[in-house]
């Protein structure tokens, strides 16, 4: 895959990649001379905060989606009432990532009256996909072919195509009481988002419907995805912005005439997306990165939180463990993340459930700018997940919020973490983990998933 050239778009899936080239973590590494007393000091703490960790951590029978899953209560019970959970992932495309967030939303969805899968991708695509499950509209393998591919292409896999097949099953089965999926980006604005904003107008407002046309004059995409974005993000800056001056001046005229109620309500939300698109792609990726990945991400946590109030479900949200996390490990590139966001506006109501692993392999873009298998092996004595794997479980669960001392002090430090997006190689970042999530999953060994129609 050729990148884009934007640098807005090429670090919409990116984890913190946009700067990894470039930024070693700041943690010193372990040097050649420490002497034998600190090193046995050191051991001896890890063996310490090791304890601990076992005292606290929860096994966890499979990552694999169906069978018994008494494993998972003790994962429910952490949980608690939460009305979002955020459940990260350290790649952007390890298998085991993905199936263990169909077990989990499988198992909320039957013990804690979870109803939403929300995936980091966008709003118009989730609105494709939920089309689907819940009445069967469309192909999942073309919508997801069509709606997963330039920056998004990692969610096309085998393991989403089995978990929106399980949701179309389950709904078919419940049909009064349906689970649903949402996309909560703002890299792309479908066709139908725009079909669905001045189909409304042309109903309810008929003397607008010309003024809207003007105002979303080459905007509509009547290209694919991926010819959409790079065309749209490679135009003038000074065009950009005046588009997203017009998309605005759509939602000042929609909040002036819309009624409240369930059809406004919903329109007015797909016109706010499509201005959130138009903003992001008008600020200056030379002088604005971090202002644009900042809004971003509050743009993600507005989307979500919108549709867990207006649908009344529990969510499953699916992003990168940086985007579902509370603390930010760049703070020059990445000031806030959506998790912090979401934690504003939901307070207990908002769990992170961060994801570790210690070994195995992903699929990334490489230097080459192609897209391909790579295998790490196990951490180094300077990550953390050293440590977490020194735990006598091989995959295992912990609540970071409770789990006792040294272990909680030693959690609470930002230490050298995987953190990998959609470019490879990177860096570890300086990542205090209990500071940056409630509740984590650590996994002994991930694989690479299959990627579909590539």
């Amino acid at each position: 895959m050729k990148p884009l050239r934007s640098g807005l778009v090429l670090t919409l899936l990116a984890g913190l990649t946009s700067t990894a080239l470039t930024l070693p973590h700041t943690a010193s590494a372990t040097t050649t001379t420490t002497t034998a007393t600190s090193t046995e000091g050191t051991v001896s703490m890890e063996g310490t905060v090791v304890a601990a960790l076992d005292r606290a951590a929860h096994p966890l029978r499979t990552v694999e989606p169906g069978g018994d899953t008494r494993d998972l209560r003790a994962l429910t019970r952490m949980i608690g009432r939460a009305k979002v959970v955020g459940v990260g992932e350290a790649t952007h495309s390890s298998h085991d990532f993905f199936a263990m967030k169909h077990r989990l939303f499988r198992h909320l969805v039957e013990e804690k009256g979870f109803r939403t899968f929300a995936l980091e991708a966008g709003w118009s695509t989730g609105l494709r996909l939920d089309d689907y499950v819940l009445y069967g509209k469309g192909d999942p393998r073309r919508i997801m072919r069509e709606e997963f591919q330039g920056t998004y292409l990692w969610w096309n896999n085998t393991d989403y195509l089995a978990l929106v097949e399980w949701m179309r099953t389950h709904n078919r089965q419940h049909p009064n009481d349906p689970v649903r999926f949402m996309g909560d980006d703002l890299g792309w604005a479908g066709p139908e988002l725009y079909d669905k904003v001045t189909d409304y107008v042309a109903r309810a407002h008929p003397d607008l419907q010309a003024r809207f046309t003007e105002l979303y004059r080459g905007l509509r995409p009547t290209v694919p995805l991926d010819a959409y974005m790079e065309q749209y993000t490679t135009r003038p800056l000074a065009e950009r912005r005046e588009m997203a001056t017009r998309t605005g001046k759509v939602l000042d005229l929609l909040r002036q005439r819309s009624p409240r109620g369930t059809a406004g309500d919903w329109v007015l939300q797909h016109a706010t997306v499509i201005d959130q698109v138009a903003r992001f792609y008008a600020y200056d990726d030379e002088t604005q990165h971090a202002a644009a990945m900042r809004y971003r991400d509050q743009a993600m946590a507005d989307n979500t939180a919108w549709w867990q109030r207006h649908t009344g479900t529990k969510v499953l949200l699916s992003a990168h463990n940086a985007h579902i996390g509370f603390e930010t490990p760049d703070a020059a590139n990445y000031p806030r993340m959506q998790g912090a966001f979401l934690r504003d506006r939901l307070g207990e109501a908002y769990v992170s459930v961060g994801f570790t692993f210690d070994r195995g392999s992903f699929n990334s873009t490489g230097p080459d700018g192609k897209v391909r298998r790579f295998t790490v092996a196990a951490a180094g004595a300077d990550l953390n997940e050293h440590t977490l794997d020194g735990v006598g479980l091989r995959d295992y669960a912990v609540d970071l919020r409770t789990v006792p001392r040294p272990a909680r002090d030693w959690l609470d430090r930002a230490r050298p973490t995987r953190s990998i997006g959609t470019i490879y190689p990177e860096p570890s970042y300086d990542i205090a983990l209990a500071r940056t999530h409630d509740i984590l999953i650590h996994l002994h060994r991930v694989k690479a998933a299959r990627l579909r129609d590539r």
